[in-house]
């Protein structure tokens, strides 16, 4: 496998924008943030910038900034207590960001997004625009989710995936995410002296002995396992991703210098997606399941077809024609994703038939095929290949 220094030297080069991810444990201090950590990095970003880098921050430490002004202590154990930290801690926290950059003359913006926002195709490419513009101007993004109004159905979980998304959503070159933990081991090294640094791996996992955890910062919600998440989301858009500790200073600097070793490197794939099937792929939530025959699952899978109601065997789920849905066989395994043309009371009635027997059955032909093609995205691999 080729090395990390190597694999640098040829694609820094051409690099032109980055998505830096900095996580809550990088960034809390004692009395709420430590604002020592975001200077340090307003620092490393500017240099970065001085030599033609574009980038962009995903930031979190919302919370953490708010705590402290709540009169309840310790982590907030409700969702109003977190939201009400982070309406808090928000202010706060850009305007540590700002101050930080301002002392290199350069601005900074906030972005606040719920998942609903990237899920809307219209508000999708609004986001896009916005950020391209920002960019353009010399200014660096500060995007953080909107955890003040997100609930469980419209948030992205945690800003790992969040700076995913957003790295595809900008066709950013590469994606950091900074953590306490220098990147993905053999073994736990917590409890295990002889647990080794990965410093390179393949994003279908295969090969490697990486050991994921589950554990999460006292006030993140993302673990290793979100991380590997995003690397995949960002893998399948043809974004390499580095893990890499973020308590370090100077850690950005050896990130994008090619004489160095540090962190994770997580290769993308040789494929990427086009924008629009990375977002029906790993934006949109599904809203229902289909059920295929083994034929139906060779033609998607196999032959890159489309998805024909003769291959249907059920629909899961309550949707309209429009919706995301997963592709499983009848093991119950997924293997692709799709916008369907059909709703699920109608696919009731058409499953099993072939495409012409469709108008009979409605009264109507909305469409000869359950998904096209161009809507249908082939998922599984990379996550299941680390989850050992």
């Amino acid at each position: 496998m080729e090395s990390q220094e190597s694999y640098k030297a040829r694609m820094l080069p051409r690099l032109r924008r980055a998505v830096l991810k900095v996580g809550s444990s990088v960034l809390a201090g004692a009395d709420g943030v430590n604002t020592r950590r975001i200077a340090s990095l307003a620092r490393e970003i500017c240099a970065l910038r001085n030599n033609g880098l574009q980038v962009m921050v995903v930031s979190s430490g919302a919370v953490a900034a708010g705590i402290a002004r709540l009169p309840t202590s310790g982590k907030p154990t409700t969702v109003p207590q977190r939201q009400a930290a982070a309406a808090i801690g928000q202010i706060d926290l850009m305007a540590f960001y700002e101050k930080s950059f301002a002392r290199y003359g350069t601005h900074v913006a906030q972005i606040l997004l719920t998942h609903d926002d990237l899920a809307n195709r219209k508000r999708y490419l609004n986001a896009r625009h916005t950020i391209e513009t920002l960019l353009s101007a010399g200014v660096v993004p500060v995007a953080n989710e909107n955890d003040t109004v997100a609930t469980d159905e419209l948030n992205f979980g945690d800003n790992d995936n969040l700076s995913a998304l957003i790295a595809g959503l900008i066709e950013a070159d590469v994606l950091v995410l900074l953590s306490d933990v220098p990147g993905l081991y053999t073994r736990d090294p917590r409890f295990h002296s002889d647990a080794e640094l990965l410093h390179v791996i393949d994003s279908d996992g295969q090969g490697d002995q990486a050991f994921v955890t589950e554990g999460k910062g006292a006030l993140g919600k993302g673990g290793m396992a979100s991380k590997i998440a995003a690397a995949m989301k960002a893998s399948a858009a043809g974004i390499p991703t580095i893990i890499a500790e973020g308590l370090r200073g100077g850690v950005l600097r050896q990130v994008f210098d090619a004489t160095k070793t540090v962190g994770t490197l997580i290769l993308p794939k040789g494929d990427r997606l086009a924008r629009r099937k990375h977002w029906i792929a790993y934006t949109l939530k599904p809203s229902g399941t289909l059920v295929l025959d083994a034929g139906a699952r060779e033609a998607v899978a196999e032959k890159k077809r489309s998805l024909l109601p003769s291959g249907l065997r059920e629909a899961q789920g309550k949707f309209e024609a429009g919706a995301c849905v997963r592709c499983v066989d009848t093991d119950g395994r997924e293997f692709a994703r799709g916008l369907v043309n059909f709703s699920s009371a109608e696919l009731e009635k058409i499953k099993g038939l072939h495409s012409s027997k469709i108008e009979a059955a409605l009264g109507y032909k909305p469409a000869d095929v359950v998904i096209h093609r161009n809507d249908l995205v082939l998922t599984g691999g990379f996550a299941r290949g680390l989850a050992r």
